[in-house]
């Protein structure tokens, strides 16, 4: 570390590497008043008087700093009124402290520019007391710091330093440690932090010092965030809250709170995060340069935690207000997010702009070490748009190479060398090919032929093997050096040890995934588990053999589900299925394949191109909305035509096998938008959709069939037909009831009921499906609500337009409402694939409910509810082949 008396600039930049990496988000400039004990002659104007009235200036002036983090928009008019004053009076140091104030509530206003004018005019102010300059840079380290100079403000510091007293020096520790974080220093940040609260909490315990601690501890948090220790980050930034509750700073115990949402993502509660955003929101409302920075370093988690639709959501908010306010450095790190979750989302060329963008603002900002970040998410998009050349892996080496040269950034270094080998074998250079790999995959031949367990490095013969075994290599992700090793071994056409190797890569997988409680480093394995469980599936599918592929798509999606119920068993499932039928989708390339399996064998049928299906869903649905909201006369017609495309493409290969059995389908692609009940060859037929088969037995295991089940059910607003709609479900069953359409009420019966049944407005959001909500009375029920909730019923019904929607970062891995439900254990979900009619939810729901309340299980309920009402808009998800009632007197359903 640094000496005391001149902190130093020059030490290396090393940001966290993850892709979700994170701006510094709500730091606290506490940089307070301070009255000297004797205040100076100024030069060039006359001797200021240590009489009531300057003191009273000054005073007044300390006020408004005082007053900036309080109630900016007060402490800005208050300052500019002694600013006049001052000038007046010709007081300068009331001017230099007034002219602090200003610039402090500008910043917390979210005017950076207007926050450092202020603070030059102050330093540059002729005669002022070197101390009150001192303190005004003090100020100015945090506002160069945000506005993307990081390293002057370090400058700007070391300029403050020699002016300031010993305890002054520890509150521009703090402020050192928010630049030093930004450029990736982050042991000397922690260094700077732990140095000042040593002294703060020395300090008399003045309000002011109280407020330099409890920010002091805030900063230190958010640095040890930074480096991925989210339980010393906590611990820190509670501590923060607790002192300001003790002091009365309630603004800043409010500026700690805000902080929370990306720590409880980090933490893996995501419903706890989402809860904590929407209070963060309501604390920093009227400042919106925190409050973008805040959705930025919200959006950084989400997207760690592979949820780029819902980081989209926070980054297209916080982007033009960080954009607005001139906070350049979070705008870089926020831009450079947006360009992950534009490749991660399917957009490179936007990716490509965008990250080329950040990378530009980052070398403004002499961030060095943050541009290879930068460099792969621009080589990734370059690899989907561009023929693949020499020159392109070239580029792909050098960022390699230039990634490991930052011990943070070797997994991705690792990643990035993988792909490298992949292209270098797709352009038949077996050199560079061979070359990479083996840099990845060398030190686990090391590893074989190292010393047996027990032994240290201490203990081997030579120190130069210690060595050679300590090497950077050794730190390769064990799931890129499995996937490397199984490319070899393809490549030299053994394919057994090829497939030994992705095994023991998944088996690691598998362990490491329930490990982590980091949500950043589960969804990092598991989409290194996916690419290498996708290589055994490739490898599968080049063998043809139906069984193979079937136990390498069950593989992969439960890897890539990172929490999923395991590997379906064949046998098991062929004895689940008795008379029905499984049809498992898998995307090979460009092109849709299916698996179909019955009790009685397995085929594997290869379909039609993925586009052509897409092409023909999106027709489908278009047609069906067009129906659904009387906007064309011969709509009905159109459904028919499209329909009948999606089924030639996507069933017709496989009718021989099916012959008119009930199916189960886990779809892939497209198919997770398709409404099953629209094609001709389901009709009437019982169809339940599933993540995996795995997920499908496990839902089955949930059901219990009971003889009176609770029955409950709420609508929302603004449909006619919902209260009456309800009403009729409800009546079906005894005990059945009515629950308000409130989301506390809501969320309570939810996780008593056998049954429930709403009836309200749906919005599907396709880029963000966990925003995604059914409309109630007093607010939105969100899909992250459900994450709290601690049982839902056995089957839940969605009587609401696109609540069955689902997009899916990865196969096995459907988000949104209905696929929220699944994973809290619901057993099965119907839901609405497309809008639909308010009186058309009214007469297929209460036929289907009858059906189920007579024994019939609900995929069954519904097809026969929908055949005979022509309403074709719901889906059967999860365990519907299982009835829920077992009525003591059924009845017979209403065919009128």
């Amino acid at each position: 570390m640094t000496s005391e008396n001149a902190p130093s600039n020059h030490s290396r930049q090393t940001p966290r590497t993850a892709p979700g990496s994170f701006t510094l988000p709500i730091t606290y400039d506490a940089a307070a008043p301070h009255i000297p004990a004797a205040r100076p002659t100024i030069d060039g104007m006359r001797p200021v008087s240590t009489g009531h009235d300057s003191a009273g200036l000054v005073g007044a002036a300390e006020m408004a700093v005082v007053r900036a983090i309080i109630d900016p928009a007060k402490a800005l008019r208050e300052a500019r009124s002694v600013l006049a004053r001052a000038a007046r009076e010709q007081d300068v140091e009331a001017a230099v402290v007034a002219l602090r104030g200003m610039a402090l509530a500008a910043r917390e206003l979210g005017d950076l520019h207007g926050a450092e004018r202020h603070l030059r005019r102050a330093i540059a102010t002729e005669g002022a007391p070197a101390e009150r300059v001192a303190q005004a840079r003090l100020s100015l380290v945090t506002v160069r710091t945000e506005r993307g100079h990081p390293l002057q403000a370090l400058r700007v510091a070391a300029l403050a330093w020699a002016y300031l007293s010993p305890l002054d020096r520890a509150k521009l520790d703090t402020q050192r440690a928010v630049a030093l974080a930004h450029l990736g220093r982050h042991v000397e940040a922690v260094a700077a932090c732990d140095r000042s609260l040593e002294a703060l909490a020395a300090a008399p315990a003045s309000i002011d010092n109280r407020r330099f601690l409890a920010g002091g501890l805030l900063n230190r948090g958010l640095v040890h965030a930074y480096r991925g220790d989210w339980d010393t980050a906590l611990t820190d930034i509670t501590a923060c809250r607790e002192i300001s509750s003790e002091a009365g700073l309630d603004y800043l115990g409010r500026l700690a709170a805000a902080n929370l949402p990306f720590l409880a993502v980090r933490r893996g509660d995501l419903a706890t995060a989402f809860a904590r955003y929407r209070e963060a929101e309501d604390t920093l409302f009227g400042f919106p340069e925190r409050l973008a920075t805040m959705r930025a370093d919200f959006a950084g988690a989400l997207l760690a935690a592979h949820l780029p639709g819902e980081a989209r959501a926070m980054l297209s908010l916080a982007v033009p207000d960080l954009e607005a306010s001139g906070a350049h450095v979070a705008l870089a790190e926020a831009r450079l997010k947006l360009a992950q979750v534009e490749l991660l989302t399917g957009d490179a060329r936007q990716a490509l702009a965008v990250a080329r963008r950040a990378e530009r603002e980052l070398a403004d900002q002499d961030r060095d070490a943050w541009l290879p970040l930068a460099r792969e998410v621009v080589l990734r998009a370059r690899l989907d748009l561009e023929e693949h050349t020499g020159a392109l892996l070239d580029d792909l080496v050098a960022c390699a190479d230039e990634l490991e040269a930052e011990s943070a950034h070797f997994a991705a270094s690792a990643a990035l060398r993988l792909v490298a080998a992949e292209v270098a074998l797709e352009l038949d250079d077996h050199p560079t090919a061979s070359a990479q790999l083996d840099r990845l995959i060398c030190d686990d031949r090391h590893r074989e032929a190292a010393p047996p367990d027990g032994s240290s490095l201490t203990q081997l013969a030579s120190a130069a093997q210690a060595a050679h075994l300590d090497r950077p290599s050794s730190r390769v992700p064990a799931l890129v050096r499995q996937h490397a090793l199984a490319l070899e071994a393809a490549l030299q056409e053994d394919t057994a040890s090829a497939f030994r190797a992705v095994r023991d890569g998944l088996a690691e997988v598998g362990c490491q995934v329930d490990a982590f409680d980091d949500p950043a480093l589960r969804a990092h394995v598991a989409r290194a588990g996916e690419r290498l469980a996708g290589f055994g599936l490739g490898l599968a599918i080049h063998g043809g053999l139906a069984e193979e592929v079937f136990e390498w798509a069950e593989r992969w999606r439960a890897v890539a589900s990172s929490s999923g119920p395991g590997v379906a068993d064949l046998r098991r499932v062929r004895r689940a299925l008795g008379d029905a039928a499984l049809v498992e989708y898998v995307v090979d390339g460009g092109r849709l394949l299916a698996v179909a399996i019955t009790a009685h064998g397995i085929v594997l049928r290869r379909l039609a191109a993925v586009g052509e299906v897409t092409d023909a869903v999106v027709q489908l649905r278009y047609a069906m909305r067009r129906t659904s909201l009387r906007d064309a006369a011969h709509a009905a017609d159109h459904v028919a035509a499209a329909a009948c495309e999606v089924d030639r493409l996507v069933l017709g290969p496989l009718r021989a096998e099916l012959d008119g059995r009930p199916l189960v389908i886990v779809p892939a692609g497209p198919l997770h938008t398709l409404p099953w009940a629209a094609l001709p060859y389901l009709h009437d037929r019982p169809v339940s959709v599933a993540a995996s088969a795995a997920g499908w037995l496990r839902a089955r295991s949930a059901v219990t069939a009971r003889v009176a089940p609770l029955v409950l059910g709420a609508f929302g607003p603004g449909l006619e037909y919902a209260q009456a709609e309800v009403d009729r479900v409800v009546g079906g069953y005894a005990g059945g009831a009515v629950v308000p359409g409130r989301r506390a009420d809501v969320h309570a019966g939810l996780a008593r009921a056998d049954v429930f049944h709403l009836a309200a407005h749906g919005v599907f959001d396709a880029r963000s499906p966990l925003l995604s909500g059914i409309t109630l009375e007093d607010g939105p029920l969100m899909a992250y609500d459900l994450l709290r909730l601690p049982r839902t019923a056995d089957l839940v019904v969605l009587s609401s337009c696109d609540s069955g929607m689902a997009r899916t970062p990865a196969e096995g891995a459907p988000l949104g409402l209905a696929g929220t439900f699944l994973s809290r254990g619901t057993a099965c979900v119907v839901a609405g694939m497309i809008p639909v009619r308010d009186d058309e939810a009214l007469a297929v729901m209460t036929l289907f409910h009858e059906l189920l309340a007579a024994g019939r299980p609900p995929a069954h309920a519904l097809a026969a509810a929908s055949a005979k009402t022509g309403v074709q808009a719901f889906t059967c998800f999860g365990a519907g082949d299982l009835p829920i009632t077992t009525p003591s007197h059924p009845r017979a359903p209403h065919t009128g």
